[in-house]
C-alpha cells in the first residue's frame, strides 16, 4: 500500500471545502465537478504550497458552491479531527478499494454510505484501522469489532 500525497491533498481539500461551506463532502465532489477535482488531483503539488484557504476559496468560487446547513463540525461533542487526518482516512480508503483509476474510485467512495459514516465525528469510526474500514466499506456495513 501505496501513499498517495496528491490524492490525500485532494481529500483534504474536499474536508476543508465542506467545513466552509456547511455541506456533505460527497456534494463538494458533485459541485466540484469531475473536471476540477481532477484538476485539483494533477496539481495536488502545485496547491500544496498555496494556503488551503486560499485554494478552497477559489473552488468555491470557481464551482459557485453555495452555503449549506450540514455542520458536523458544530455538532461534534469531541475533538474535531482536522482536515489533514481525515483527508488521510479518505485517502487510505481510496487506494485500498481502488479497482480503477483513482479518481473513479474518489467519486464512489464520496458517493457512498461511508462518507457520511466517516464524516461523523461523534463515532470513532474514523479511527479506525484502514483493514477494518475497507472491510466496512466493501460489506456495504458497520462490522461488529
Amino acid at each position: 500500500m501505496k501513499f498517495d500525497i496528491d490524492l490525500m491533498y485532494t481529500c483534504s481539500l474536499i474536508e476543508f471545502i465542506g467545513r466552509e461551506t456547511h455541506r456533505r463532502r460527497g456534494e463538494v465532489v458533485r459541485l466540484l465537478g469531475d473536471d476540477a477535482v481532477k484538476r485539483i488531483y494533477r496539481h495536488a503539488g502545485v496547491l500544496h504550497s498555496e494556503s488551503i484557504e486560499r485554494v478552497a476559496e477559489e473552488y468555491i468560487s470557481m464551482s459557485g458552491i453555495a452555503r449549506g446547513d450540514f455542520d458536523n463540525v458544530g455538532a461534534c461533542r469531541y475533538e474535531v479531527p482536522d482536515y489533514w487526518t481525515i483527508g488521510e482516512v479518505f485517502e487510505r480508503l481510496i487506494e485500498d478499494v481502488a479497482t480503477e483509476d483513482v479518481l473513479s474510485t474518489l467519486r464512489e467512495v464520496y458517493g457512498s454510505w461511508m462518507c457520511d459514516a466517516l464524516s461523523n465525528y461523534n463515532s470513532d469510526l474514523f479511527y479506525q484501522p484502514r483493514d477494518y474500514l475497507r472491510e466496512c466499506y466493501l460489506a456495504g456495513e458497520i462490522l461488529a469489532a
